[in-house]
């Protein structure tokens, strides 16, 4: 599977391809907070990152989550990618249930985590592409 980002065609948006975990712990989920300067600031999102080419989602997650929250995660099953068209950018998220967290969460791009149940979810401001995920775990949990 390729995930070329488009922004070679001057008349198209960028489109971003995007690993994210759902990292489950004791029935609860890691929600983390982008930070003040990041693009969507202070949004809540499911932690991972931009593909890199040559290199799977799973791949993608077990890199992102180690630079950004110095863990390793067991990746298990994928859920259907989401695509969602923001004003300056496409992205399309490719969500994986994770598990069997291992080290010391450190926070190097985030600005909070926090751990919640399903049904806590939706109390928080999640980016615009996170909400359909949030709907599928619904019916997976």
């Amino acid at each position: 599977m390729q995930y070329d980002t488009d922004s070679a065609m001057p008349d198209k948006i960028p489109h971003i391809h995007v690993a994210c975990a759902i990292i489950q712990m004791d029935g609860l989920i890691l929600a983390t907070q982008r930070s003040a300067t990041m693009s969507l600031p202070l949004k809540w999102e499911f932690p991972g990152g931009k593909l890199e080419a040559g290199e799977t989602p799973e791949q993608c997650l077990q890199r992102e989550l180690q630079e950004e929250l110095a863990i390793t995660v067991r990746v298990g099953q994928g859920l259907p990618p989401v695509t969602h068209s923001y004003p300056a950018f496409k992205v399309t998220l490719y969500p994986f249930f994770c598990d069997s967290l291992e080290g010391t969460m450190i926070l190097h791009e985030h600005s909070a985590a926090c751990w919640l149940t399903p049904n806590e979810l939706p109390t928080l401001d999640w980016a615009e592409a996170d909400w359909p995920i949030i709907s599928q775990l619904a019916h997976h949990l």
